[in-house]
């Protein structure tokens, strides 16, 4: 019998936009994949009919195996904030995180991107990695600082938040 991730590993996903009906499979993904925070359904339901533009699903026979939720910063059209990453077990090591960003990348509403942010708690090794390999695969160069601080933020409830700052080689569709 195979393991579930040889089976992923046979076929390629779909990667594509999002519509409203993927909701509640990304967040059926998101809730599977610990440490994420977990949003609302509603809130995943938003992204997918709101910020279809800047969101991707990675999609295998009708499943959500992989998710990026992204939005351009409203006061600053160069920058793309990544705000969720999520990878089905069953799909991780494929590199799909990385594919995704520059799916998103790549798309025409992302044309006057120069910057990538995120935040990563210092001890979330697998987001490090993922956005370390990306700055390097694209040519750009990664920036960290605190930025949603425990106390400060977060009522002691929650670790502090870096933003992670990756400026990219312009223009950044043609990088990706």
């Amino acid at each position: 019998m195979q393991h579930p991730r040889d089976l992923a590993r046979q076929a390629l996903p779909t990667l594509r936009t999002p519509v409203s009906e993927d909701g509640s499979g990304i967040w059926e993904l998101v809730r599977a994949c610990k440490p994420l925070d977990e949003n609302s359904m509603y809130c995943n339901l938003l992204q997918c009919d709101h910020f279809s533009d800047t969101c991707v699903v990675a999609d295998m026979g009708g499943e959500a195996i992989g998710w990026v939720s992204a939005y351009i910063l409203p006061n600053d059209p160069e920058t793309l904030f990544v705000w969720q990453v999520a990878v089905s077990e069953k799909a991780r090591g494929m590199g799909l995180g990385g594919k995704m960003l520059a799916e998103i990348l790549n798309r025409d509403v992302c044309a006057d991107v120069t910057r990538l942010q995120t935040t990563i708690t210092s001890d979330n090794k697998a987001s490090w990695g993922l956005f370390r390999k990306f700055a390097r695969n694209q040519g750009g160069s990664l920036s960290s600082e605190p930025h949603f601080i425990r106390e400060d933020h977060f009522a002691g409830r929650a670790a502090t938040e870096n933003m992670v700052t990756i400026e990219m080689p312009n223009p950044v569709a043609q990088a990706a």
